[in-house]
């Protein structure tokens, strides 16, 4: 036998499992995992040749109108229960800490003009934001520093985190709810200062592609 018949063996001996296969294997992996997982992370545990990607979309069919869902979130997806379900999992929750009121408008702020600076957070609010503030909010995980702003001083930014996104069901913090919606589930108080309420009332930008040149990774 040729050097030049062998690859076609090999390739021969990695068929990659039937789509079904791949769907379960997707499955329970998700089930499994605690955190969001991604496509990349999914393809790498799978054999060679699977598409995590094709398998998820019929995993997401599948679960349809389930008690269970595969939702994305962020760039990651989960097995998540229903919305309409969750009153039965009321029980198990967790105690969660409270937040101050300082520490709902530092993250509100940050969700709705990510990058955003600490400057610009103060800005926003018309007060200064306490280094326990944010401390609280990269302690849990909501928050993480962004790129550099190319200003003077070269100010760090902030951004939230997936593990925001998923504590909220959401696929990316274009889905964040409006200043309404905030205030109905009291998140706001009826009257948050002006210049707060303004700045969520405001139309967001895409500050990826309108502010690029001002920041570095």
């Amino acid at each position: 036998m040729s050097d030049t018949q062998t690859p076609e063996i090999e390739d021969s001996l990695f068929e990659a499992p039937p789509i079904a296969e791949q769907e379960r294997m997707v499955e329970a992996v998700l089930f499994a995992s605690a955190d969001p997982v991604t496509i990349a992370e999914l393809n790498a545990r799978m054999p060679h040749g699977c598409d995590a990607g094709e398998a998820l979309v019929h995993l997401q069919k599948r679960y349809e109108g389930r008690g269970v869902h595969v939702i994305k979130t962020g760039n990651a997806y989960a097995m998540r229960t229903a919305g309409d379900l969750s009153f039965l999992m009321q029980k198990e929750t967790v105690e969660t800490r409270k937040l101050s009121r300082a520490a709902i408008e530092t993250l509100a702020i940050i969700a709705y003009h990510q990058p955003v600076t600490r400057a610009e957070i103060e800005e926003i609010r018309g007060v200064s934001v306490s280094r326990g503030t944010v401390d609280q909010l990269l302690e849990m995980e909501w928050i993480r520093f962004g790129r550099r702003k190319m200003t003077p001083g070269r100010p760090v930014t902030f951004v939230v985190t997936p593990d925001f996104l998923d504590q909220f069901g959401l696929e990316s913090a274009r889905d964040l709810p409006g200043l309404k919606e905030l205030r109905s589930a009291g998140l706001l108080e009826n009257r948050p200062p002006p210049s707060l309420s303004d700045a969520l009332d405001e139309e967001r930008e895409d500050s990826d592609e309108n502010q690029t040149e001002l920041f570095e990774e």
